[in-house]
């Protein structure tokens, strides 16, 4: 979820506007990643899950497709925190050594 932000200081409007701005700019393009990989997800599943199933595999089809976007959702999430983390400690390690 983004956080808007709101400045105590008149003087750190500006800051405080472009750091929204970009926060709310980054949840939009996630946004459309997150649509056009749904399209990717389920064409896939149109052209190669569903000749294999058949008509009667309608269900069984969007059962294989929230599964693929379960786990694509799992796997991004885990590599991002992993990031997160190695950013983070090095960050750490960066401003210790600093002082």
């Amino acid at each position: 979820m983004t956080k808007i932000e709101t400045p105590d200081n008149p003087k750190d409007l500006p800051v405080a506007v472009i750091k929204n701005m970009v926060s709310l700019a980054t949840s939009g393009f996630g946004l459309v990643v997150a649509l056009a990989w749904n399209e990717v997800i389920k064409k896939t599943v149109q052209e190669y899950i569903d000749p294999w199933l058949g008509k009667s595999g309608g269900i069984v089809s969007m059962l294989i497709y929230a599964v693929v976007v379960t786990l694509l959702a799992v796997f991004v999430t885990m590599q991002l925190s992993q990031m997160q983390k190695k950013f983070e400690k090095l960050s750490e390690k960066f401003s210790h050594n600093k002082k």
